[in-house]
């Protein structure tokens, strides 16, 4: 019998299961479900040297590119190293990432994580020197500087360590300072893409249709499944920010595709609303087979020369479920009629992924299995 505590049944109704919801519980604000193109963040990226390490940083006689880097930025402040032997190990390389917020303006700071590329032990206390942030397009757009927090405990005594958390990353409160923006010409658009996060062709005609209603006149239009456009009205041409807030605002049912989801590893299944069956019979039944070892010790008869003999006899034991069951599904049944059906046969989590998958084989589930 599987742990049914190890193994979870998600039932997720997402929408009109029961027939006394209405359709504005299942409704979502436009801003839920999809984004503004060119509204985005940008990923920046940046390379340097944390210093002040309590002797946990890279070694670096094994370690090259942390001795070059060390050299190099002593040089870029008047120290030559290059003639001495160098044996600090309170110093690492580490890699600086950081996401640029959409409009963001010069002097603002944003949060910097800080991953030690080396053999670095720890970066617990560390300070990391000013380091330079670039995007794909190699332009530096913001200089991460500070005291670095990893939110870890690493301890070692003679051959035992305890360690909790990871000791080589950590993060830096505002640690960077923009020094560049991205132009993005905001109020000069003459249309507003809008980039559904699920693309469906439905959900898109929906919010075109929404944002029609709230304008008054015919201003959206559902180009894909994917991408809605809008043409600024004159009313909001200078007034870009407004349109904007309104549409975010607006409520649109969101559709989707009746899909099974199955995480095998764990067990879960997730079944959304619109999953339907043909009819067809099911039979789940469960054939065990134990095989056990039962030791025996064979002594000699008296006064002989024999042997006493150690050794195991083989018992099999065969149980084949005898409340197994064939149950009969209706055509057109829905999620509740399936699971209820389902459950009437006793089956677990473990019995429920093998049934499904094999009803989808059979071409009565009218739905997609996604397998994770």
């Amino acid at each position: 019998m599987l742990n049914l505590r190890k193994y979870i049944v998600a039932l997720v109704f997402l929408t009109g299961v029961w027939g006394n919801i209405s359709v504005a519980f299942a409704s979502s604000r436009v801003k839920d479900i999809a984004d503004f193109e060119g509204v985005r963040e940008n990923q920046l990226i940046g390379y340097g040297l944390v210093v002040g390490l309590n002797g946990t940083g890279d070694n670096i006689k094994s370690i090259n590119f942390a001795k070059e880097s060390i050299i190099s930025m002593l040089d870029n402040i008047g120290v030559n190293a290059r003639d001495g032997q160098l044996k600090a190990k309170n110093i690492a390389a580490v890699m600086v990432t950081a996401s640029l917020p959409p409009f963001a303006r010069q002097g603002t700071r944003i949060d910097v994580v800080v991953s030690a590329m080396g053999d670095a032990k720890n970066l617990q206390g560390g300070t990391l020197v000013a380091t330079p942030l670039i995007a794909a397009n190699g332009e530096v757009y913001a200089v991460a500087q500070g005291q670095i927090a990893t939110s870890s405990v690493s301890a070692v005594a003679g051959n035992t360590s305890v360690s909790k958390g990871v000791p080589t990353s950590g993060r830096i409160a505002n640690g960077a300072i923009i020094e560049n923006e991205v132009n993005f010409e905001f109020d000069s658009l003459d249309k507003i893409t809008i980039a559904l996060r699920n693309p469906d062709f439905t959900t898109a005609r929906r919010v075109s249709n929404a944002i029609n209603a709230m304008l008054g006149e015919m201003k959206a239009k559902a180009l894909d499944p994917a991408t809605v456009e809008v043409n600024v009205p004159q009313q909001y041409k200078d007034n870009l920010v407004a349109l904007m807030t309104n549409i975010e605002q607006l409520q649109v049912e969101p559709d989707q595709t009746a899909r099974v989801v199955i995480d095998e590893s764990s067990g879960i299944i997730v079944i959304g609303k619109d999953v339907k069956i043909n009819k067809l019979a099911i039979a789940q039944g469960n054939l065990t087979i134990k095989i056990t070892e039962v030791p025996f010790v064979a002594e000699p008869l008296p006064f002989t020369n024999g042997e006493t003999v150690v050794g195991a006899t083989s018992v099999i034991d065969v149980n084949e479920d005898v409340d197994s069951k064939l149950s009969v599904l209706d055509t057109g049944v829905n999620l509740q009629e399936l699971v209820d059906g389902l459950n009437a046969l006793g089956v677990t989590p473990r019995d429920l992924i093998s049934i499904l998958q094999a009803i989808k084989a059979s071409g009565a589930l009218q739905a997609d299995i996604e397998v994770i």
